[in-house]
Formats: C-alpha cells, sequence, structure tokens
C-alpha cells in the first residue's frame, strides 16, 4: 500500500494541511495519508498546547475522510521527533507498506540539513507541495535527494498555525481557517484564547 506521511505540530492543524494532503493524495495515488502530530519538531520551539490536544484535533480533522488517519507513534515515544526514527520505525511495523512523506514545498530546500538524511531518503520518498507563485529548485539538491523528491501543486492559500494563534489571540476569529470540527474542539476546550 502506498502511504502518504503528513508530520507537522498541527498546533493547530489548519484547512492548508488537510488541502496539501489531498492534493499529494490524489497526485500520487497515495492510498492512505497518515497525519503525524510531533511531540517536539527539531526546527521549531515547543507547541502551544499539548501533544494529545494536537492529535485529539488531527483525528477531528480526519474524521470522515475515508483516505485519512492519524498516527500516534511521535506522541508516545516523546522527546524530539526526528523523521529518520519515526520512519525507521514504520517500516519495522509495516513492511510491506510505502511510505512518502509530504511536506511543504517551503521545506525541499532545507532538506539537506534534516537529521541523517541521507539514511531517510534510502527508506521514502518526499512529496513537496507547491503552492503558486512559489519557486522550487530541486535541481539544487544533492543527487540523492532529487532521486526521492517528487512535487504536486495545491491550491494557493495563504495560512499557517502561527497566524491562527496570532488571530486567536488579538480576538479575531478563526472560524473556516480550521476543519469545522477543529473549531468546535478549540471553542470547547477553550484554547487559544478563543471564545464561544
Amino acid at each position: 500500500m502506498k502511504i502518504g506521511i503528513m508530520g507537522g505540530t498541527f498546533d493547530p492543524v489548519h484547512i492548508g494541511h488537510m488541502l496539501a494532503a489531498e492534493a499529494a493524495r490524489v497526485a500520487y495515488g497515495l492510498e492512505e495519508v497518515w497525519f503525524m502530530p510531533s511531540h517536539i519538531p527539531p526546527h521549531k520551539e515547543d507547541a502551544g498546547v499539548t501533544g494529545m490536544m494536537r492529535l485529539e484535533m488531527t483525528a477531528e480533522a480526519v474524521a470522515g475522510h475515508p483516505s485519512f488517519r492519524t498516527l500516534d507513534i511521535e506522541i508516545r515515544r516523546g522527546g524530539i521527533s526526528y523523521t529518520v526514527d519515526t520512519v525507521k520505525e514504520l517500516r519495522e511495523m509495516y513492511p510491506e507498506h510505502d511510505f512518502a512523506f509530504i511536506i511543504g514545498a517551503d521545506m525541499v530546500e532545507y532538506l539537506p540539513k534534516w537529521n541523517r538524511i541521507e539514511e531517510l531518503a534510502g527508506m521514502l520518498t518526499f512529496i513537496g507541495v507547491n503552492r503558486p507563485g512559489t519557486k522550487l529548485n530541486v535541481e539544487s539538491l544533492p543527487d540523492f535527494l532529487r532521486r526521492v523528491v517528487r512535487i504536486a501543486d495545491m491550491p494557493l492559500i495563504d495560512i499557517s498555525s502561527t497566524m491562527i494563534r496570532q488571530q486567536a489571540a488579538a480576538g479575531g476569529s478563526i472560524r473556516y481557517m480550521v476543519p469545522d470540527r477543529v473549531y468546535d474542539y478549540i471553542v470547547r476546550s477553550g484554547i487559544y484564547g478563543v471564545q464561544p
């Protein structure tokens, strides 16, 4: 089975994440996309809410999509979430699957800096989800990465979890920036300063 892994902090998961996952699924015939909240990503500060809350929000986001599901492997493991460790574990758990890691186009050029990237590149492909207007120079990547990086296009949407948290903290509305079920979860849980 061809599986796409959609990693991220998902603090909170938003419609941009959903569009990127769907674009990669359709473009490369992925049979499932597994959304995997990280515990502590190596390139970011701690998340604003607990890992369990981010996992629960992600479960709300994917509910109803027959090909989307959540994966709690990094939340359970704890510590800094290095993709190479996670993919190694996934390949041991599911040797019958082929994995692709879905990332934003802005992260593609950053791939050479990832922890143990040559080892990781030998275990999967990367799908860089490209937004219209984004310049992506795959040719600048080392040869071992050029061989495993694919590009999928997605609709232009300028949204981020940081922007959503800032807007919520300022008392603005975040309705429709996140899936409806995620919005309901945020309101119900009283996180990010969102008022009912």
